[in-house]
Formats: C-alpha cells, sequence, structure tokens
C-alpha cells in the first residue's frame, strides 16, 4: 500500500507502507476521504521534517478490522478521528486537569505510543481506536471528513463564550475562521464581522453568517477607536496576532486560534492600556467531537460551502502545491484515494 508523505521542502512523494492490521489498541480505518489542512501546506512549505502520523489527519472511513482488546468501535462503523479521551492517569489528569491530559496531547501532535508511521493520504491506516469517533449517522462522507477542522473550531469558540449582543471579529477567512464565524452565530453572538483581505473569502463569509466582511484596512478604520468585544484570529500570520488586539476595545478579549510560524512581533503598550484578555486554543478535546457533529447534523454549522472539490490520491502532490502556492484559491479540498 502507497500513502503520500511530505518528505522535505516542497516535497510530496508516495512511500510505500505494509498493509496496515489491528494491533492490541488499534483499529484499521478505510479512507473514505482527507482533507488538506493548514498544518500539511506549513509542512510543505517548510525546510523542517514533518511528523509523518499527522500528514494527512482530517479523515473520516470506515472501520474494517479491529484488536481484540479493542471495545469502543466495531467494525463497519464510519468514524471521524480525533483525539482520545482523557486518560485518568496522566499527572495532569490526576490533579483534575482532564482538558489537558497528557496522552490525549500525544495523540494530537502524533507522538503517542500508538501513532501510525503515515497519515490518511491512503487507502488505509491503522491507529488508536480511542482517537476514533462514531460518525452522526446523517452525516454525508463529505461532512464527516470536515468534523475535524469544524472541531478545531467549536473547541475555540468554547473557550471563551460570546455574551449576548457582543460584536465578534473574526480574523482571517480561511476553513477555520469560516467554521468559527458559524459556530460563533450558534453561540448567539449578537454581530459578526469577518476580516479578510481575499474578495472571495469575504464572499463566503457572508454566505456561511458573517453579518458584515471587511478588508483589513476597513477594520482599523472601524474598530481603530471602538473596538469589538471580541475577536478570534484565525489567520494564522505572525503579524495579524497584533492587529487582532488593534481590533478589540478595551476589556476585550482576543482568542489566538491560527497558528503562525516564527516569531512575532507586538506591542506590549497596546495590551497594557487595553487591559486585553488574551487566550489560546489548541486543537480539541474528545468530547468536543460529539457536539460539533450534532451542529453539523442540524444545520448550525455547514460544510457545504467550504468544500471546494475532491481529488484523487495520485492529484495530490500537483493539487498541495498549487495550494502553497496560492492559498486563497481553493477553501478545502478533500483526497478520496478510491478516485
Amino acid at each position: 500500500m502507497k500513502a503520500a508523505l511530505i518528505t522535505g521542502f516542497r516535497t510530496m512523494e508516495f512511500i510505500e507502507f505494509p498493509e496496515p492490521t489491528a494491533t492490541p489498541g488499534k483499529a484499521v480505518v478505510r479512507i473514505d476521504s482527507c482533507g488538506i489542512c493548514g498544518t500539511d501546506l506549513h509542512g510543505f512549505l517548510s525546510k523542517d521534517p514533518y511528523n509523518p502520523a499527522i500528514c494527512g489527519h482530517e479523515f473520516s472511513g470506515t472501520v474494517s478490522a479491529v484488536a481484540s482488546d479493542v471495545r469502543n468501535v466495531r467494525e463497519g462503523d464510519r468514524v471521524v478521528c480525533g483525539v482520545s479521551a482523557a486518560c485518568g492517569r496522566c499527572p495532569d489528569c490526576i490533579a483534575g486537569r482532564t482538558n489537558y491530559c497528557s496522552y490525549a496531547f500525544l495523540n494530537a501532535l502524533g507522538r503517542d505510543p500508538l501513532a501510525p508511521p503515515h497519515g490518511a493520504f491512503a487507502p488505509a491506516i491503522a491507529v488508536d481506536s480511542l482517537r476514533l469517533i462514531r460518525t452522526q449517522a446523517s452525516l454525508s462522507t463529505d461532512q464527516a471528513s470536515i468534523v475535524e477542522p469544524a472541531t478545531v473550531a467549536y473547541h475555540a469558540v468554547m473557550r471563551t463564550l460570546p455574551m449576548p449582543g457582543d460584536v465578534v471579529v473574526v480574523q482571517g477567512c480561511g476553513p477555520i475562521g469560516l467554521l468559527t464565524i458559524q459556530v460563533v452565530r450558534a453561540a448567539g453572538a449578537g454581530r459578526v464581522v469577518a476580516v479578510e483581505p481575499n474578495e472571495l473569502r469575504r464572499a463566503k463569509a457572508i454566505a456561511v453568517g458573517a453579518d458584515d466582511a471587511i478588508t483589513p484596512d476597513e477594520a482599523r478604520e472601524r474598530f481603530g477607536a471602538k473596538g469589538a468585544d471580541l475577536v478570534f484570529e484565525c489567520a494564522g500570520v505572525a503579524p495579524t496576532i497584533q492587529s487582532a488586539v488593534e481590533f478589540v476595545r478595551r476589556g476585550g478579549r482576543v482568542n489566538l486560534v491560527g497558528l503562525a510560524s516564527g516569531a512575532a512581533t507586538i506591542s506590549p503598550q497596546s495590551w497594557l492600556i487595553k487591559e486585553v484578555t488574551f487566550i489560546a486554543s489548541l486543537a480539541y478535546n474528545h468530547h468536543d467531537f460529539v457536539e460539533t457533529m450534532n451542529l453539523m447534523a442540524d444545520g448550525r454549522i455547514k460544510v457545504e460551502p467550504l468544500h471546494d472539490k475532491t481529488v484523487g490520491l495520485s492529484q495530490l502532490p500537483e493539487t498541495i502545491a498549487e495550494l502553497a502556492d496560492n492559498p486563497s484559491s481553493a477553501i478545502k479540498v478533500l483526497v478520496d484515494p478510491a478516485l
């Protein structure tokens, strides 16, 4: 079996692996489709090694085999992949900080003891069964393959819930930003304003529920004097970390969701003067997946407007190169190994 892996700067190769088997603690999942994530693009453009276990982590599929000790899923289950529930044994769990379980964190990083040697840009994968969550029955295959990034947005909004009537800015309208807009709307925000330089992505923001979609220059004019109550920074580039603080009011909140590469320059004086509350959101917890799928099932999170196209595995290297060169050319591309 061949799996696609990022093996160097702007290099993706097909590597031969044995067919995955259900060794203790694992389940084998036949891949329905896998989304190309911004993390994959960062890995493609980085000159640092990219962990093969997370090269293709936004996937859904069907369980084809389970080890004899697996109890949470069975053969034939449709599943999505996230992180395990809290282990209950690590120091954080024992201290009552189950949301920061060390074992689940290693799952998210692809560094746990059962981490696979490749990601889901492949026909099948064997993973820790505790990372698998049964797919909500009403979700289509395409919807299921976008559950993982939707859960990132859900987790972020749960970290900083808007108050009724709050003006909320979502900065950056890639997949996570567009999903955050929808979760913020579902959580009861008063007004949601998207900030995005790309015209097509601003149109997408309106399509998924933003009240306004404006450019960064327009945002500086609108929020320069009287800022928003809450800002979600979803652009994932270093300069927008400071602009997120510039767009928030005194005493407001900023949630850092996008992952920027390298160091960021900030103005500590503005943070201090505004007495801003700054929170970061990383990935998700196991229980977030069920709540996210419920929001998708009842239509409060719509992923169809994000899905631009589906390609086969053979098209993946050229597709990821195109996205790396022009990230705004598509919102979400899925990879179907059966094509």
